[in-house]
């Protein structure tokens, strides 16, 4: 079983404990990450990219010049793809690019993040993430005291609107609860911040 520290919010050590092997002990499977991270992100899309082709522009109604006789090459209209002002060839279109992915698949794919996290010896818990007002100070000094001086990822066991927004405006952090994890801001992060009620609560929905 893997064994993780557990931190104070300055960075002393408290205790340690066990991981589940199931949740945070697997081998990490990179190509089942990269597309559950392929599938997450083509979810985020908009597809609200949009052109005019030959038929939607406006003009272009009438034969530019008669088919034969004038040296120019054969024309039947302005708005062709190769005339300056012409439409789109193949122009796109708004589109959904979503699609779903098996459940085994995401659930291996968010074990193997996990897994990899733990075995990069990224991951860090902290034994209670509480902030008594809202002060960005308090969350920053927290990073620094675990070492997290990059990208980190800050996961609660349910909304604290406090730690929330102290956390909201410091560059590179997030922070996120049990149930909206994914596997994406997981691997994106370089320090993974979990609070030790949240452990228990991964380890329940995913072992």
């Amino acid at each position: 079983m893997p064994t993780v520290s557990v931190f104070d919010m300055t960075g002393k050590e408290i205790e340690k404990i066990e991981l589940a092997e199931s949740v945070f002990g697997v081998e990490p499977n990179v190509a089942v990450m990269n597309d559950v991270v392929k599938n997450i992100l083509a979810n985020r899309r908009q597809g609200t990219q949009s052109a005019l082709t030959r038929s939607e522009v406006s003009g272009g109604g009438k034969k530019p010049w008669r088919q034969k006789g004038t040296g120019h090459a054969r024309q039947g209209s302005t708005r062709a793809p190769q005339w300056t002002h012409g439409g789109v060839a193949f122009a796109p279109k708004p589109r959904c690019y979503s699609y779903t992915l098996n459940k085994k698949v995401k659930r291996l794919a968010m074990k193997s993040a996990l897994s990899s996290k733990v075995a990069d010896g990224q991951m860090v818990v902290i034994d209670s993430i509480v902030t008594e007002e809202y002060k960005t100070k308090n969350i920053v000094n927290m990073l620094k005291a675990v070492g997290a001086d990059k990208k980190a990822l800050i996961v609660l066991p349910e909304i604290d609107k406090k730690v929330i927004a102290s956390a909201a405006n410091i560059p590179g952090v997030k922070t996120t609860q049990v149930n909206t994890l994914n596997v994406y801001d997981i691997l994106g992060a370089d320090m993974f911040i979990v609070a030790k009620g949240a452990v228990a609560q991964i380890e329940e929905v995913f072992a």
